[in-house]
């Protein structure tokens, strides 16, 4: 229920905030053994001389679903050593997303623009899962959801699950434009329990994955 009202929440934030409109976006990312579904709501500013320079905000959902992916330990203070990382083996991972976004942008003309975007912040959900403990010299099945808040906080200090692209778009008319983009992902669990025991105890497991992408937006 807990989860329902901060989608809730976020969508009727986002429709005030974006009342005056810019765009919508929906597309999908893909690599070899997983796909993200991605919805959009954002509003982009012009700055300079020729108002090429652009920096937006906008909410943005990023599901991903995914087959036999490994997962490794999270926290930076055990990431930073690869000695030290333990191992989650996740059969069908299914994490869904939902976080505010920034955009840095530059107008190559009236129709083309490159750019850079990133989650900043926002919650995750998705259903339990049961996937593998590699660790300890053992495999244990153990149960996990999506860690829940999403921060960035740079490199392996991020918590949760965080999508980010360098694209390119180009608009077709007033109303339809094309992204490509180059899509990298944060993806997280947390175990029930703090199933890693050396050299610390830890929850918490990563996927960094990338993918190509490809969207339509609709322009308000």
């Amino acid at each position: 229920m807990k989860v329902k009202i901060l989608i809730a929440f976020f969508f009727l934030a986002a429709i005030n905030a974006f009342s005056q409109g810019k765009y919508a976006e929906i597309g999908v990312g893909l690599n070899n053994n997983s796909f993200s579904p991605v919805l959009g709501l954002s509003k982009d500013f012009a700055f300079g001389k020729k108002n090429r320079i652009i920096v937006g905000t906008g909410i943005r959902y990023t599901g991903f679903i995914g087959k036999e992916v490994l997962f490794t330990s999270a926290p930076a203070s055990i990431a930073i050593d690869p000695a030290k990382t333990d191992t989650l083996s996740a059969p069908s991972p299914d994490i869904h997303a939902l976080n505010v976004i920034i955009n840095l942008g530059y107008k190559l003309g009236s129709k083309a623009q490159v750019g850079f975007n990133i989650d900043v912040a926002g919650i995750s959900f998705g259903p339990e899962g049961e996937p593998i403990y590699i660790g300890n010299r053992s495999r244990t099945p153990v149960k996990a959801k999506p860690t829940s808040t999403n921060v960035l906080l740079v490199g392996n200090n991020d918590r949760g699950s965080l999508n980010s692209q360098f694209y390119f778009s180009y608009g077709f008319s007033k109303k339809i434009g094309l992204k490509l983009a180059y899509q990298f992902l944060f993806n997280e669990l947390t175990t029930a329990t703090k199933i890693q025991t050396s050299p610390e105890a830890n929850d918490r497991f990563r996927l960094k994955s990338s993918q190509l992408y490809a969207g339509l937006q609709i322009k308000f």
